[in-house]
This record gives structure tokens, C-alpha cells and sequence, in this order.
């Protein structure tokens, strides 16, 4: 089912998970390198393909669109998933890994009373920047999933480099590497 897609196993019921992470058996595969095809300079959001209204933790209005010329590192989780929860360290480790200036991390909860999600990053120390969708209302594609947790890697032109549906393993020397590459192939050049 997903295996074929993502070269990730789906975790089955038993409370292993966390120490399937550890292992590394369910790495995520590195993003689609970017093409030499891909902008180097983008007017902002005209062509961006994302227009995402979200609400930050203390209840400002944003947009996904304001990254756009980033990779954007998307994350569906909530505080009851319980393969969610295993994998946020992961992301953290990741997230303090990155340079925020090229790499955006978006964790989008999908937790119908944000006080629990709240708490939950609270209680784990977590600083990575977590969203709401306004409303509860679903999300648009490519972030709908039926599953989470989902991450999608958007490239700084808001096209989907990367999909992870189920648990996987991001803090890897390999994944980080592949998403500073996909952040670099945007920039310009020296000279240019």
C-alpha cells in the first residue's frame, strides 16, 4: 500500500513504535531533489500554489503562501495520535537542525480542542511552530490525508518535492542534507 510509494512500512498495533524510530527501520526517504527548471526568483505568491490560512498557538492568522521561497517541512499530527506523538522528537531534533531562514517548519494540529495540543507541547518542551486550521475546517490538497501523521515537503515554490503518510524517522544526516539541497537549488547563484 504505502510501501511502494514511500519505501516506508506501515507500524503495526504494538507499542514498539517508538523503538522502530530508534532503529531507524522507518526513515523517510530524502525529497525529490529540485530541478535546474525550478524559479530562482518568484514574485510573492503569484504563483504560489498554496493559499493556506492557519492560526498560530496564540491565535494570530497566517498563511502558508508568507513561505513561500522556503521548503516548507508540513506536518498533520494531534496530541491522541499515538505514532504522532513518537515522532514529534524527531522533528524537534530536526527543526533545532535547520537554517529557518531556508527550511519552515509547519506542524498542523489536528486536535479539535487546541488546549490539548497546547499542553501536550508544553509538557515535551517542544519550540517547533505548531498551526491550527481555522475553524477546524479540512484542509485543502495536497494537505487532506486520510491518515496521520502525513508530512508533505513543499520546495520554495510551493510544489510538492515529498509525502509521507504514516509514521517515519526525519532526523537523519541524509534527510537534512536532502532538504538543504532543495533549498539551495532555489537560491541564486553567487553573481547572479
Amino acid at each position: 500500500m504505502l510501501a511502494p510509494l514511500t519505501g516506508l512500512h506501515p507500524m503495526g498495533r504494538s507499542g514498539g513504535q517508538h523503538s522502530q524510530l530508534a532503529t531507524g527501520r522507518w526513515q523517510a526517504e530524502t525529497p525529490a531533489r529540485a530541478t535546474s527548471a525550478m524559479p530562482v526568483a518568484l514574485t510573492k505568491h503569484a504563483n504560489y500554489p498554496h493559499n493556506l490560512p492557519l492560526v498560530t498557538l496564540d491565535g494570530l492568522a497566517v498563511n502558508l503562501s508568507d513561505l513561500e521561497g522556503k521548503v516548507v517541512f508540513v506536518n498533520l499530527w494531534a496530541s491522541w495520535c499515538l505514532p504522532c506523538v513518537v515522532e514529534l522528537p524527531g522533528i524537534e531534533a530536526l527543526y533545532k537542525k535547520m537554517d529557518p531562514k531556508k527550511v519552515a517548519f509547519v506542524l498542523i494540529s489536528l486536535d479539535e480542542n487546541p488546549a490539548k495540543a497546547k499542553a501536550l507541547l508544553k509538557r515535551r518542551g517542544y519550540t517547533f511552530p505548531v498551526y491550527f486550521p481555522p475553524n477546524n475546517r479540512p484542509l485543502p490538497a495536497p494537505f487532506d490525508s486520510s491518515s496521520i501523521p502525513s508530512t508533505i515537503i513543499l520546495g520554495p515554490d510551493g510544489q510538492v518535492a515529498a509525502r509521507y503518510d504514516g509514521m517515519a524517522r526525519y532526523n537523519t544526516p541524509e534527510f537534512k542534507a536532502a532538504l538543504e539541497q532543495l533549498a539551495g537549488a532555489a537560491s541564486p547563484s553567487a553573481g547572479d
